[in-house]
């Protein structure tokens, strides 16, 4: 079970500033404020401001420019290949797929997968949990939790690897169709078990995308919390399968 922790304050106003770069505030080729600005902004310390700015500069949203300050870069393009993650965890065929199938169990529902689904609190959900892996080594962990209505009828709590997608298995068995996808994406610390599925290191950072899964009347059919092993910045995204 994924835990819900905090993102630590540099990462959050790395956030902040991205959401800022991509709403037009800071526009590309534009000066950011100066780190004593940001800290009185903030009211942030000049180091959460310092390895804030770091980190966006590592992702390629700022650069440094000798005697003109730190410079807006834009969007990278690393972010927009993010955008469409969702439509590759609909995609993914697990018997065929490089990886592992790590658990299928029924679980307490996480906080921000209740809301998303519109389950209460301590409901119970099916989760299925796969570690993606390139070489040999994992590259992201996919759980995929599922509402108890759309788990009967189906091989969805089966501990075989499905064959097929899971939403052509779903819109088979359940007369259901997928519409759209919406996706989150922020930043979090991972639970002890996580880290160690991924291989990082105490402490660091992954990115969680938040991939939401809907039919044409809004209503969310499964939930996907694909796990990152690095420390991005948050954006939203909906758009059509077909």
């Amino acid at each position: 079970m994924a835990y819900e922790v905090e993102a630590p304050k540099y990462v959050r106003l790395a956030q902040t500033i991205q959401r800022r770069i991509e709403g037009g505030t800071y526009p590309p080729g534009t000066r950011v404020p100066s780190e004593n600005q940001l800290v009185q902004s903030f009211g942030m310390s000049r180091p959460t401001v310092v390895r804030a700015l770091e980190l966006l500069k590592r992702d390629g949203w700022l650069e440094s420019r000798q005697g003109y300050g730190t410079i807006v870069r834009g969007r990278p393009e690393v972010v927009e290949q993010q955008d469409r993650r969702g439509r590759e965890v609909l995609k993914r065929d697990e018997s065929r797929s490089s990886g592992r199938l790590v658990e299928v169990a029924e679980v307490p529902v996480p906080a921000r997968v209740a809301s998303a689904l519109g389950l209460p609190k301590r409901a119970k959900v099916l989760m299925r949990c796969f570690l993606a892996e390139e070489d040999g080594e994992a590259v992201e962990l996919v759980s995929t939790y599922f509402p108890a209505g759309l788990v009967e009828g189906t091989e969805l709590a089966s501990t075989d690897a499905l064959s097929g997608s899971v939403r052509e298995h779903v819109e088979a068995r359940k007369k259901v169709r997928y519409d759209h996808v919406t996706e989150r994406v922020s930043a979090r610390l991972p639970e002890s078990g996580e880290a160690e599925l991924l291989g990082l290191p105490d402490g660091v950072p992954v990115l969680s995308v938040l991939v939401i899964a809907c039919d044409a009347s809004g209503r969310a059919l499964q939930v996907s919390d694909v796990l990152l092993p690095a420390d991005r910045q948050e954006l939203e995204d909906t758009y059509r399968l077909n």
